[in-house]
C-alpha cells in the first residue's frame, strides 16, 4: 500500500533550494568570527566592533533564510494544484 502526498514541486524544490542556501551561508559566516587582540588601539577596537556587528547582521539575514526555505517546504506539503480544467461549480436553485 502507497499513501498518496500532495506535493507542490516548484514550491518544494524552492524551498529546498533557500534551505541548503542558508544553511551553507551560515557555516561559512560562522567560521569567519572577526576575533580581537591584546593591545589593540582606539581605532582597531571601533573596526572590531563594526565587524563583529556585521557578522552578527549576516548571520541573521542567513537565518531568515533558512527559515523561509523551512516553511516553503513545508508549505508545499499542504499546497494543492489548481485543476484548470474542472468548472466552477453553480449552485441550482429549486424551482418554486
Amino acid at each position: 500500500m502507497s499513501t498518496l502526498v500532495l506535493v507542490d514541486k516548484k514550491i518544494l524544490g524552492g524551498g529546498i533550494a533557500m534551505l541548503a542556501v542558508g544553511l551553507v551561508l551560515l557555516a561559512i559566516i560562522n567560521t569567519s568570527v572577526p576575533v580581537g587582540k591584546a593591545g589593540m588601539t582606539e581605532d582597531e577596537m571601533i573596526e572590531l566592533m563594526i565587524q563583529e556587528e556585521e557578522n552578527k547582521n549576516m548571520n541573521t539575514l542567513a537565518s531568515i533564510l533558512t527559515g523561509v526555505g523551512f516553511l516553503l517546504v513545508l508549505i508545499s506539503f499542504g499546497a494543492r494544484k489548481k485543476n484548470a480544467g474542472s468548472a466552477k461549480k453553480e449552485e441550482k436553485k429549486p424551482a418554486t
